[in-house]
C-alpha cells in the first residue's frame, strides 16, 4: 500500500471523529497517564489491515510503539492477541475507534473472500472483487482482499474497457460496441464483455473482445459457452455467486469468478482494544 494514499485516508477519519479533539479523555484522563493495551480477536478471522491500525496510532501520537504479532494473510482465531501497543493514555484512547474502524472491515473482507478461494480451491479459478466498494475506501477494501487470496479486477473505469448491459442499451449490437471499442481505446487495452447467452458470447469473440463475462447464467448455459469458447479468451462469471454456487461454477473451468459481496455484503469481524494503565510520566 502506498503511504500517502493511506494517510490521506486516516487523516480524513480522524478529523471525522475528532474535529475538535476528544472532550471526554482530555476532561478526565491524567495528563501524565501511559497505558499498555491489545488488539484482541473475538472471533475467528484472516487478517488485513495491521499496518492501517499502526499508523492511526502514529498519526495520532509518534510516540506511541505498536507491536504486531500477525502480518496480513494470517488466519487468527478468537482470543488470540493481534497486537500490542504502549502510549499516552489519551493518544490510545483517541485512536481505538478509527484503528478498529478500518481493522475490523479490512478483516471482514479478507475473511469472507478467503470462504471463496477455499470453496474453488484446486480447480484454478480465481476470485475477482468488483467495483462494488466503500466510496474513497476502495484501495483498502481492495487490499483486503487480495490478503483473502482473491484478485483485483478493475480499479476504476479509467483502467480498462468493460462493455455491460446498459452500455450495450444504448448500441445496436454486441458487435458494434467490441468494434468501437477496438477504434477508439488505447493499442493493448483489454476489452471484456459481458454476455448473457451463446449468441452475445460469439459476437463478442468474433468482434474482437479479449475477455467475457457470463452474467447470471445457468450452469447449463455456462457449460455452453465454456464448450465454444474452449480457452480462446478467458471467461468470468458473475451475478450473486454465492459460496456454495461457486464451487460448482469452478469445476466447470472458468478462469474467474467475480463476487461484489466481498467488499459490499461482508461482516466486519468483532476485534477490541483492551486498555490497561501501567504507570505516569
Amino acid at each position: 500500500m502506498k503511504k500517502e494514499e493511506v494517510d490521506l485516508i486516516i487523516e480524513a477519519a480522524l478529523l471525522e471523529d475528532m474535529p475538535a479533539g476528544d472532550i471526554t479523555s482530555e476532561s478526565i484522563i491524567p495528563k501524565g497517564s501511559r497505558a499498555r493495551a491489545m488488539l484482541l480477536a473475538k472471533e475467528d478471522g484472516i487478517l488485513a489491515g495491521i499496518e492501517v491500525a499502526r499508523r492511526v496510532f502514529e498519526l495520532v501520537d509518534k510516540r506511541v510503539r505498536f507491536q504486531k504479532l500477525f502480518d496480513d494473510g494470517q488466519p487468527f482465531k478468537a482470543g488470540d492477541i493481534l497486537a500490542r501497543i504502549e502510549g499516552r493514555s489519551t493518544s490510545l484512547l483517541k485512536a481505538e475507534r478509527t484503528a478498529l474502524n478500518f481493522l475490523q472491515r479490512m478483516c471482514g473482507i479478507a475473511t469472507k473472500t478467503r470462504r471463496y478461494v477455499e470453496a474453488v480451491a484446486g480447480t484454478g479459478t480465481k476470485i475477482l472483487d468488483t467495483r462494488k466498494t466503500t466510496p474513497t475506501l476502495r484501495f483498502l477494501e481492495k487490499y483486503a482482499v487480495r490478503k483473502g487470496g482473491g484478485v483485483n479486477h478493475r480499479f476504476s473505469l479509467s483502467e480498462m474497457v468493460l462493455i455491460k448491459d446498459n452500455h450495450l442499451r444504448l448500441l445496436e449490437s454486441v458487435g458494434e460496441a467490441v468494434r468501437r471499442a477496438k477504434e477508439k481505446a488505447k493499442p493493448g487495452t483489454r476489452i471484456e464483455v459481458e454476455v448473457t447467452n451463446l449468441k452475445e458470447a460469439k459476437e463478442a469473440i468474433q468482434a474482437g473482445a479479449s475477455m467475457l463475462m457470463l452474467d447470471n447464467m445457468s450452469l447449463k448455459r455456462i457449460k455452453e459457452v465454456l464448450d465454444w469458447v474452449k480457452g480462446r479468451v478467458p471467461v468470468e462469471v458473475s451475478g450473486k455467486v454465492t459460496v456454495a454456487r461457486a464451487r460448482d461454477i469452478a469445476g466447470l473451468g472458468v478462469d474467474y469468478i467475480s463476487v461484489g459481496a466481498l467488499t459490499h455484503s461482508f461482516c466486519s469481524i468483532d476485534i477490541s482494544l483492551e486498555l490497561l494503565k501501567f504507570d505516569h510520566d
